[in-house]
């Protein structure tokens, strides 16, 4: 994740320092931060100093260049802290890394992709981490399938990883979100710019008094009004389409590069995903794209909603009575017995990801409960030990759960795929009793909790397999959508992800009538 997410910035000049890390700009094999590596600006120690000088003088390419690249890694945490976490000494240890070994991922990474596939001003594009991300779990993968026995829940990340292409994910977005905004802004203009929004068809009178009515209430939202979410973001690929197209409507509406790019951060896009690895590189890539329409964003450290799904196993629940330090004596049982909640409700969360749902708690008292503790009294060395981890892992449950009880415009996603025959038992079996009659397919599930997160009149987007359209174990499913929505584009085709599988597909959006 670091390697590409420092190639994808070097190449477009992102890096505080404007010093390549792994590459130079010159072409030759030794990347630039270890040609000049005192120009970077990097807080050297004397002996650090002293150390890569020595290494440089005996030739030592690849030593030289492993302490400056954990070095250019820790000081990236300043401005991306979720993705360059400070790395400790075992894993600093631990590194291999080659810039000068042609079988190393840093010469393949340099040298077998063309440089132009990163840089946005010719071409490139962010969607890149996402392919490259793909073909990273095709092994585990692999692995996942041949053996026998049902699908656990640290493999479900790279068996249902599969990456949206380009024009289906235009597709689902100008179709919800756009659709949402034209509908609202008829004369805006904007619909002009989308290859793939699709026009309505000719309605009857009365469809088209109820339409002008949800046409007011939409008419009605500013730019910042609008959440959406890509439930099981994966590396971000929707979410970074939908910035643009929110952009679009920004500065349609007045707002300045900058100020839009900072207000789609904070009050636009949410995102989640069980798999971490994945989190980091939506992340990354969201705030990429930000930082193509904000110079400094990343100075400025945006609250940004994109989260790894956070899971309450092995919390330490004896920790819970100091924490709420600074709330009076009727909110702290309040806000205890919610957290106790929240952490029943997220417990195996990693297992069943965004199909979990959440009451809608307070959340502003929640946030004051795990902000901070107090160990002043009588709790012993003990009983404290840790507490600062819990309390961590307290507000990423109370940030990950206010994603999930949360109403949204718009959800768009392509969700994961996983039939019930390779549903471990614990997963199967919370299926079943959450989602009964939608019980085939890991994705039936994934529909109806979408439905049920989106506001009502809300546009939700999907990419899926097309045999909910037929199949009879999916019947509950198709009643459940001509009842609670409205189906307004629909695209059947064939996807190949890969060389050796085609499989027939469906991508669609519907307005959501179900009222939550």
């Amino acid at each position: 994740n670091r390697l590409i997410a420092i190639r994808f910035m070097e190449v477009n000049d992102y890096l505080p320092s404007h010093i390549r890390v792994l590459s130079s700009e010159s072409g030759k094999l030794e990347p630039d931060l270890v040609t000049t590596p005192f120009d970077a600006e990097l807080p050297f120690t004397a002996e650090e100093e002293a150390q890569i000088f020595q290494l440089k003088q005996d030739n030592k390419l690849d030593e030289a260049f492993r302490i400056l690249f954990l070095k250019q890694c820790n000081a990236l945490n300043e401005i991306l802290p979720a993705l360059f976490e400070k790395t400790k000494n075992y894993t600093e240890l631990l590194l291999s890394l080659s810039v000068i070994d042609q079988d190393g991922v840093v010469y393949h990474l340099i040298h077998d992709i063309p440089e132009d596939d990163f840089n946005i001003e010719r071409g490139g594009q962010v969607e890149i981490i996402g392919w490259l991300y793909q073909y990273y779990n095709t092994e585990p993968k692999a692995a996942a399938f041949a053996k026998n026995g049902k699908i656990t829940k640290e493999e479900i990340p790279a068996v249902t990883q599969l990456f949206t292409p380009d024009w289906i994910v235009r597709y689902m977005v100008e179709n919800s979100l756009g659709r949402l905004w034209v509908e609202g802004h008829p004369d805006c203009g904007l619909k002009e710019n989308w290859k793939y929004y699709l026009e309505e068809a000719p309605q009857e009178s009365e469809v088209q008094a109820k339409l002008a009515e949800i046409r007011k209430e939409y008419a009605a939202l500013n730019p910042e009004d609008i959440k959406l979410i890509d439930p099981c973001m994966g590396s971000g690929h929707i979410l970074v389409y939908a910035f643009d197209v929110l952009m679009q409507i920004y500065t349609q509406m007045g707002y300045t590069d900058k100020d839009a790019a900072l207000s789609i951060l904070e009050n636009n896009l949410y995102g989640l995903d069980i798999d971490k690895r994945a989190f980091q590189l939506a992340y990354f890539a969201v705030l990429m794209k930000a930082r193509q329409y904000h110079k400094f964003i990343l100075k400025k450290q945006p609250q940004c909603h994109i989260y790894a799904i956070a899971e309450s196993n092995g919390i330490n629940m004896k920790h819970l009575a100091y924490f709420g330090a600074q709330l009076d004596e009727l909110a702290k049982p309040v806000a205890l017995n919610q957290m106790q909640e929240l952490i029943a409700t997220l417990h195996d969360a990693k297992e069943y990801g965004s199909i979990i749902s959440v009451a809608d708690y307070d959340w502003d008292l929640l946030h004051q409960f795990a902000a901070e503790f107090d160990i002043s009294g009588e709790m012993n060395l003990f009983d404290s030990f840790d507490i600062e981890a819990t309390q961590q892992r307290l507000q990423e449950l109370v940030a990950v759960g206010e994603v999930l009880a949360q109403k949204y415009e718009v959800v768009v996603t392509n969700p994961p795929y996983m039939g019930a025959s390779n549903m471990n038992p614990k997963l199967n079996e919370f299926i079943k009793q959450k989602y009964a009659d939608y019980k085939s397919d890991f994705f039936s599930a994934f529909i109806i909790r979408a439905s049920e997160m989106t506001k009502q009149e809300g546009y939700c987007g999907f990419f899926t397999p097309y045999v909910w359209m037929f199949i009879q174990s999916y019947e509950k499913l198709r009643k459940y959508l001509y009842s609670k929505a409205t189906i307004e584009t629909l695209i059947q085709f064939e996807y190949s992800a890969f060389e050796e599988a085609t499989v027939p597909v469906c991508t669609f959006a519907f307005k959501n009538s179900y009222i939550n």
